[in-house]
């Protein structure tokens, strides 16, 4: 049953990003790229990540996904009767060639869950599963290292992406794009 999950989740997944791709229409190129990413935060929810679905679900689906609409309203929509793009044959050869390649690395990949796996072994992995809690008072241990061991590392993404947003509405309110 989790097998069957899975596989149609990562199904749903390829099938929004081809569409995303292909899609002549950027609205539904949008639609298709917000499913793609709803998708994966799907999947990182049944992986135990939740923290990373969520911010997933809401920069990926959600921020994102707004900016894209956004940038259409003040853009040009192409005419045409045309649905989907035209194949460009070398582009999906070299997409093919590279997936190739980043597939062959997957059987290197501890399996999800694996008590003998390398990380699941090492010494780093059990400092922060034993410390964790005691010296942050976080119970989830990938909270504690995003929060308080990485604190610093954390609060600079978080500023980087405030000032992204920051930008994207001042670039925006320009008139020049309308």
């Amino acid at each position: 049953m989790e097998l069957a999950l899975y596989a149609a989740l990562l199904a749903f997944v390829v099938a929004t990003a081809i569409a995303a791709v292909m899609l002549r229409d950027i609205l539904s190129a949008i639609i298709a790229f917000a499913g793609f990413s709803f998708g994966v935060a799907i999947i990182y929810v049944l992986l135990a990540a939740p923290d990373v679905a969520l911010t997933e679900a809401a920069v990926g689906a959600g921020v994102t996904t707004v900016l894209f609409l956004l940038t259409i309203v003040r853009t040009v929509r192409p005419g045409g009767d045309r649905v989907f793009e035209h194949v460009r044959w070398r582009a999906v050869a070299l997409v093919g060639v590279l997936t190739g390649i980043l597939l062959s690395t997957v059987r290197s990949l501890p399996r999800v869950g694996d008590p003998e796996s390398m990380v699941a072994t090492s010494r780093i992995t059990r400092y922060y599963l034993e410390n964790a809690y005691p010296e942050t008072g976080v119970e989830n241990a990938v909270t504690a290292v995003l929060a308080a061991y990485r604190g610093f590392d954390t609060l600079g993404e978080a500023v980087v992406v405030l000032a992204a947003g920051v930008a994207v509405v001042l670039v925006l309110r320009q008139e020049a794009y309308v």
